[in-house]
């Protein structure tokens, strides 16, 4: 399968997930059974510690298009996602959280509003007025989360009211322009990838999402703070001229549209047990 085959990439960070990832992947399993558009699975392994990487080769076999790329060492989730943005191949780019707080049908309405208004990149919220969600993780989180949410749209992306969902689909070619210029390799990605799109000239549409975080979550209250420090990075990146074009990627990307995964499906199946990449290893 060459790389045209491939619809949708999902890229899904891991560390320490041996406990919840097998839930997603299940569920992703359950989705795909019923595509018949081409699609690929990366779970980026960040230097877990436990047997994520071993819960993850056991299911290879049950889901075609399913590749592991492990980090021998911790490196944060923007490096896991960056990692798994640039190796993907699909038109469209999907990061997904490996709890499933977000679940994979999600994405469907995501690519409508890509398709039919025009958006070049769809990020989950829970800020929105017809998000729903549960928080099982503490009350610091949704404190300090409030707070950065905040700062984050005052002093970096005006009018994004949540910019941390671990649930957001890329165009190709927004893919292709991000990704290489992201500097930020832990928590404070997110926001350096949106300012990055912005200062791009790609859309950039927010929507609601059901959105259950499941407790045992590896994000500690230093995390937050850490955050504020890399949002002063990304401020000072963009002054200094970091995140200058590589390729004008929006304008040649725009030349030719994404076809639709309706219109996809319609074409007939997609053998995705024809991809042979092997798992890799990262130092």
């Amino acid at each position: 399968m060459n790389r045209q085959d491939i619809f949708l990439s999902v890229i899904i960070p891991a560390y320490n997930e041996s406990k919840r990832i097998k839930r997603t992947l299940a569920d992703i399993r359950r989705y795909f059974k019923h595509m018949e558009y081409g699609y690929e699975i990366l779970v980026i392994n960040d230097g877990s510690k436990d047997a994520t990487s071993e819960v993850v080769r056991a299911y290879e076999q049950k889901l075609p298009g399913l590749r592991l790329i492990s980090f021998k060492r911790n490196l944060g989730k923007g490096a896991a996602v960056r990692t798994g943005m640039i190796e993907a191949r699909g038109e469209y780019r999907l990061f997904m959280d490996a709890d499933n707080s977000v679940t994979i049908d999600t994405v469907e309405a995501f690519f409508d509003a890509i398709e039919n208004e025009g958006h070049d990149i769809v990020i989950g919220s829970i800020a929105h007025p017809q998000a729903r969600y549960v928080e099982h993780n503490g009350y610091y989180r949704r404190l300090l989360g409030s707070i950065s949410k905040l700062l984050i749209r005052t002093v970096a992306i005006p009018g994004i009211r949540d910019t941390q969902r671990g649930f957001k689909l890329f165009t190709r070619a927004a893919a292709e322009a991000i990704f290489p210029l992201q500097q930020i390799e832990r928590f404070g990605f997110d926001i350096e990838i949106l300012y990055i799109a912005r200062r791009h000239g790609f859309s950039v549409k927010e929507m609601p999402v059901v959105w259950d975080n499941p407790a045992g979550s590896t994000v500690s209250p230093r995390a937050y703070f850490d955050s504020f420090i890399e949002l002063a990075k990304i401020l000072w990146n963009g002054i200094t001229g970091k995140y200058r074009p590589l390729v004008e990627a929006r304008r040649e990307g725009r030349k030719r549209p994404i076809p639709s995964p309706r219109k996809r499906r319609l074409e007939g199946p997609r053998n995705t047990e024809e991809l042979p990449l092997p798992s890799l290893i990262i130092d």
